[in-house]
């Protein structure tokens, strides 16, 4: 897919990885639909976009709620003509244990916690990628989603709810690959590695050189490494129904 002047809509797109996206594909050319739930952060993405030579509009919008991504979906499709590309970028994190039990008290991980999650980072890619692909069947348009599934999809101690939210994502990024190339839409994800973004920004010195530790290349990714990964699936026209593995070297 040649990007320019194409309309693409990425979830998650306040800040960090979102953001950076968003003005890697600006850059290229295309407009941008940015999508989160902080007016303030959208705004400042929104300056981002248009000062990489983009168009750009930003939908406050929860992805778990189905009929919010409705009206956002029909909205973008109303402001921007059509849609030619979705990012499922939208994610969140609760984590803990599955159960703990310190000096013979027991504390369990909570239905909020895990639902949460499900609800964001699993449920939220389903609409939006359900509603993105009806638009691109009913306009006749060909298109590209990519989802944002992470190295934790292996699982990953403390991370019971992410870990299986994002391997649900890499499943069902397979799954429409191969049930939505009859309409000319491919279907492609990123499972990231460490990367640094604010969130580990925010972590202990300690915590973070542990963290690096176990990376071969001895770092974090970036958030542009991960944009130039999407902007790679975007382009090239034979890429579907896998996932490229941006980690450094690690397995969990």
């Amino acid at each position: 897919m040649e990007l320019t002047n194409k309309n693409i809509i990425i979830t998650g797109a306040g800040q960090g990885l979102g953001r950076t996206m968003a003005v890697e594909l600006a850059r290229k050319g295309a407009n941008i639909a940015l999508v989160d739930l902080n007016k303030e952060k959208l705004e400042e993405s929104l300056q981002a976009c248009e000062e990489a030579g983009s168009s750009a509009r930003y939908y406050l919008t929860n992805v778990a709620d189905e009929s919010a991504v409705e009206a956002m979906v029909q909205q973008v499709a109303n402001d921007f003509g059509q849609i030619d590309g979705l990012i499922n970028n939208a994610g969140i994190l609760r984590d803990g244990l599955l159960i703990k039990s310190r000096d013979g008290e027991m504390t369990k991980m909570s239905l909020s916690q895990w639902q949460s999650v499900i609800d964001v980072n699993l449920t939220g890619v389903f609409l939006c990628t359900r509603e993105v692909a009806a638009q691109m069947v009913e306009k006749q348009n060909s298109g590209v989603i990519i989802n944002i599934s992470s190295i934790s999809r292996a699982g990953n101690m403390g991370q019971t709810n992410y870990s299986a939210a994002k391997a649900g994502v890499a499943a069902m990024t397979v799954s429409w690959a191969k049930e939505l190339a009859r309409f000319n839409i491919r279907c492609a994800a990123i499972a990231p590695g460490f990367i640094a973004t604010d969130m580990t920004a925010g972590m202990k010195p300690e915590a973070l050189d542990r963290m690096t530790a176990g990376i071969p290349l001895k770092r974090m990714g970036t958030c542009e490494e991960i944009a130039h990964s999407a902007a790679y699936i975007f382009e090239n026209d034979y890429y579907s129904g896998r996932i490229i593995e941006l980690d450094g070297g690690l397995r969990l």
